[in-house]
């Protein structure tokens, strides 16, 4: 039977393969896409198949860690395989050897050292890797003879056949580890970005991009293998400038183009697409929250864009959809509109019939971080604070009581009343913004209470 089975170093697995014979020799699916990655092997888009041809017994190819996946089998002969983590982290230096012949195979991850001995004359050794080789990628090398990694090797390598270059690469101790995949983000300079700047840090394998660095309606030319996954916090949110014939362009470039694009450069390079969303695809006629699975219906064309957005998004096979509402994060915003009006002493018409949660920034980054780490299900996750929902008139006045004012000097007043009169293109807004917290909670993930967030965001407000 195709089994798969793990080993001590992560990510590096042994396919044990059926081989079928009689009279005539035998056969086997050296690469079978379904059945293996029903078996447990990740879905790895070869794109190269390459065969080594060994005459001698114990020739032997040195550790190589490279900037691709590979999966290596036998279709001749036979060979003790070693491998060596040198992916930074806590499994550098880890080994595993083992035999193979043409029933068996082992899938090596990005970063991991792969070498080979030949135990039989006239040996083909077979490999497929999911980048195309070139001169320029980086490499990371280990000594054969390293004495951390103590390898047996069955010829000795005084009695093996080396090349020169493989043995002089460096021990163990002075090994270049090799970097994790790169994370972009991209809107690195809007609300949500600066809060995943402060989430992710500054780690070498990190970018951040804003608008003047990358623009994702004309995504340039880069190496994506070397990107492991794309944070999409760019958006157009001005909601009611989209309903201009102006607004809407730029809404339907950076909504729906812009996410179809990455989609396409997620698919082809097996990167993980993490895309924002927004309660606008709904109508907000529910009368119970949102689940991730209700079906859109946009109001107004903000909506129209993030819907599409998000269906372009589900093109990409590793995809998060963070459908969130109610944002409030570093820079101009509901909270610190409504603390302002109360120092100057205004008092504010606020609505009162439309209903949702505040979504603090820190939150959301902190979600998708949480999603990324534990490998949760690709799909799409409801985002927002948790606690009792509220009306933009009751958060208004819980700002006023915070900050030390009467909140009774908020006025509720309905949606219809407050926009009419106003001039301009006004977009219809969701009655019902409540989004069901359930599925990414059954991930281990808890969101912040939305009232203790607003209080420590008053409190540390500039």
């Amino acid at each position: 039977m195709l089994t798969v089975t793990e080993t001590p170093i992560p990510g590096l697995l042994v396919v044990d393969l059926p081989v079928h014979g009689d009279n005539r020799g035998w056969f086997k699916e050296n690469w079978q896409r379904e059945k293996m990655v029903a078996a447990g092997l990740p879905d790895f888009g070869p794109v190269q198949n390459s065969i080594a041809f060994n005459p001698t017994p114990g020739t032997t190819r040195g550790f190589h860690a490279e900037p691709w996946d590979k999966f290596v089998s036998v279709g001749t002969g036979r060979i003790f395989g070693a491998w060596v983590d040198l992916r930074e982290g806590p499994s550098f230096g880890a080994v595993f050897t083992i035999e193979l012949d043409p029933s068996r195979a082992v899938f090596v991850p990005r970063g991991v050292g792969n070498s080979y001995q030949t135990l039989d004359p006239d040996t083909s050794y077979v490999y497929l890797v999911n980048d195309h080789w070139s001169p320029d990628a980086e490499y990371s090398f280990l000594n054969l003879a390293d004495e951390t990694a103590a390898v047996a090797w069955p010829i000795p390598l005084a009695d093996a056949v080396l090349s020169e270059k493989d043995q002089a690469h460096p021990r163990l101790a002075d090994a270049t580890p090799v970097p994790p995949r790169k994370i972009l983000v991209l809107g690195a300079d809007g609300q949500l970005g600066r809060a995943l700047r402060k989430e992710f840090g500054d780690a070498s394998h990190i970018e951040y991009a804003t608008r003047t660095d990358f623009d994702i309606t004309k995504p340039a030319a880069r190496h994506w293998r070397d990107y492991g996954t794309i944070i999409n916090a760019a958006a157009y949110t001005a909601v009611d400038t989209a309903e201009t014939l102006e607004g809407r362009a730029a809404a339907w470039a950076v909504n729906a183009t812009g996410p179809a694009l990455l989609a396409r450069i997620a698919a082809e390079n097996g990167i993980t697409l993490v895309h924002i969303s927004s309660d606008y695809v709904y109508d907000g006629t529910a009368v119970d929250a949102y689940s991730e699975d209700a079906p859109f219906a946009p109001l107004g064309v903000y909506g129209q864009t993030k819907a599409a957005g998000d269906l372009a998004v589900t093109t990409a096979p590793r995809h998060y959809i963070i459908r969130t509402s109610w944002v409030i994060g570093d820079g101009s915003n509901f909270v610190r509109t409504m603390a302002s009006l109360a120092e100057r002493g205004i008092n504010p018409n606020v609505v009162d019939d439309q209903t949702g949660r505040l979504t603090f920034t820190d939150d959301v980054a902190r979600g998708i971080r949480h999603l990324l780490s534990v490998d949760a299900p690709y799909g799409t996750y409801n985002v927002t604070g948790a606690g009792q929902p509220q009306t933009w008139a009751s958060i208004a006045a819980t700002v006023y009581e915070l900050t030390g004012h009467d909140p009774a000097r908020v006025t509720p007043v309905s949606t219809d009343d407050y926009y009419a009169g106003a001039a301009g293109a006004i977009a219809s807004r969701p009655r019902n913004s409540v989004l069901d917290l359930s599925k990414i909670e059954a991930t281990g993930f808890m969101a912040s209470n939305t009232h203790e967030s607003l209080e420590s965001y008053l409190a540390g407000r500039g």
